[in-house]
């Protein structure tokens, strides 16, 4: 065989990526094999055709050239070279002239591969039938003992090394010996067990990258939310700082401001007195110089200095003084910021946690099916409000028939979730969790029976609906309420959206059913109350 064609033969078994051996064989939609881990790592692009795809495309095994690379016994190494590997070349008849034909069968006493025709000998003639034939395999002298010329037809446990039947009885007496198939099924057993650790091991370190990533993720999600609520304070802080800042500027340009108002004034009137002495100055000065006598003694007595003279002399002037102002403010800042710093401070707990259980936000949508008649629901099931129209509706068994309550779609038999709940401008509502066992007809008290809820009423009563009627303590009235509810815990939060408050938590809870978000708009009060729950996005 030329070294063209073994070149070519050997490059069949090649990926045209890493120019090695092929690892997991895989084919592409436009028929090209790659490695399995060359071609996922690569850009959608065939780097044969260079046919384009809009997303990865699914690739298939090809089973036909795994299974030669099998029989092959290929050496898995991609650091091999090409010269220790087997040439996949077809077995020729050695006796054939060129061009020689393919081999049927080879001959492990003639130690050569005939053709149909050339074997023809070998299966007629009687001393030659008793050769030992075998599919055609090149390279005969190596299944040969170099020592007895006799076939390899033992397997040597304790020198790991095949034999003939003369070694066998001879150097290797006392050994352990296997026939070429039993120590070849034991060895691929072995091979086959140690392929199987492998992938074990494989799966294990793929885990610890998953477990890894995912701790790097939250590791993500921590600085993330630490920085949000870090820049937050740093914020109010430093416009608190600003704030008094321009409250200090502020007071020293009113005080500048009046004194200049005061010396402007002082001048004026000093100004005005100046002007009227001036003019009294020059009319004396002018009768002086007159020749008649008469003229003068008349006049001279009218020439007095002019009335409503101010004593100048009492009168002072003292600007508003702003020594000290800047301690002072100072002063003042470090009171307030030592104020807002416990502000700040005694908030952060509450907005970590609120960050915290934020991160398990699930997307709730209203049930129709258990809505009371009286209550009317968004299209986008996002909105409920109560009408004071009684709709007529096929009677459900989910459906609420006295209270105006209504579930949501949703439900939760494990984990953790959390969803926000918009009540701005409502004098009354109802949120919290239920069980899905609840009674759906006629009145239904809230207190333990299956409901963790909380509730306003009359404006600015807020209470917990346990097992009686807790009041709750709170700041101001939310806008928002966030609901979170741990099923493994046993737990169920509420809390300020918007101030990250606690309102109230239920705790030691013990789940043994799905749990459904649970809401009330409560009724319309003549249009006092007509605004609606709405579910909003975190």
């Amino acid at each position: 065989m030329s070294s063209t064609s073994e070149r070519s033969s050997e490059e069949t078994f090649w990926c045209s990526i890493c120019l090695e051996v092929f690892s997991e064989p895989v084919s592409t939609p436009c028929g090209h094999n790659f490695c399995k881990r060359c071609i996922t790592e690569g850009p959608c692009t065939c780097p044969l055709c260079k046919r384009s795809y809009d997303r990865r495309p699914e690739l298939s095994i090809n089973t036909l050239l795994r299974e030669l690379l099998s029989e092959a016994k290929l050496d898995k190494n991609k650091s091999s070279s090409m010269e220790n590997m087997p040439v996949f070349s077809e077995v020729q008849c050695d006796l054939c002239s060129e061009p020689k034909l393919k081999a049927l069968k080879s001959c492990l006493v003639c130690l050569s591969s005939f053709c149909e025709t050339h074997l023809q000998p070998h299966l007629t003639v009687s001393g030659l039938k008793r050769h030992q034939l075998m599919e055609p395999v090149e390279n005969l002298e190596d299944r040969m003992c170099p020592t007895h010329q006799c076939p390899l037809k033992l397997f040597c446990g304790t020198d790991q090394s095949c034999v003939c039947t003369l070694c066998g009885l001879l150097e290797h007496k006392n050994h352990e010996l296997l026939s070429l198939e039993e120590a070849c099924e034991s060895r691929r057993s072995s091979l086959l067990h140690t392929q199987a650790q492998s992938q074990h091991m494989v799966e294990q370190r793929r885990l610890k990258v998953q477990e890894i990533q995912r701790c790097v993720e939250l590791s993500d999600t921590e600085v993330h939310r630490e920085r949000a609520v870090g820049l937050q304070a740093f914020t109010d802080l430093m416009q608190s700082v600003q704030r008094r800042q321009d409250r200090f500027l502020e007071e020293l340009q009113e005080k500048q401001s009046r004194s200049h108002k005061r010396a402007q004034e002082l001048v004026q009137q000093l100004e005005q007195e100046i002007c009227e002495l001036e003019k009294s100055s020059t009319e004396a000065e002018r009768l002086s110089l007159s020749q008649d006598p008469l003229h003068f003694l008349q006049s001279c007595p009218a020439l007095t200095p002019p009335a409503g003279l101010k004593e100048w002399s009492s009168v002072s002037f003292e600007p508003e003084t702003c020594e000290g102002s800047a301690a002072r403010a100072l002063s003042e800042l470090e009171k307030h910021l030592y104020k807002d710093f416990n502000k700040v401070f005694k908030q952060l707990p509450s907005r970590l946690e609120l960050l915290r259980v934020q991160q398990f936000v699930v997307d709730v949508t209203l049930d129709p099916d258990t809505a009371h008649p009286r209550l009317v629901l968004s299209e986008d099931l996002k909105q409920v409000h109560d009408t004071d129209v009684e709709k007529k509706l096929p009677d459900s068994p989910l459906r609420f028939d006295r209270c105006v309550y209504v579930l949501g779609k949703q439900s939760f038999s494990s984990g953790r979730f959390y969803f926000e709940v918009q009540v701005k401008g409502k004098t009354g509502w109802t949120l919290g969790v239920a069980q899905e066992s609840i009674n759906r007809k006629g009145r239904i008290h809230l207190k333990k029976n299956g409901f963790w809820c909380i509730v306003l009423r009359n404006k600015d009563q807020y209470k917990a609906c346990s097992d009686s009627l807790v009041p709750l303590s709170v700041q101001r009235a939310p806008q928002k309420v966030g609901v979170f509810v741990d099923y493994g815990e046993g737990l169920v939060s509420f809390y300020d959206a918007d101030s990250a408050d606690l309102l109230f938590s239920f705790s030691s809870c013990c789940f043994r059913e799905k749990l459904i978000p649970f809401f009330s708009p409560c009724l319309n009060a003549e249009g006092s109350n007509s605004a609606p729950l709405v579910l909003t996005a975190v």
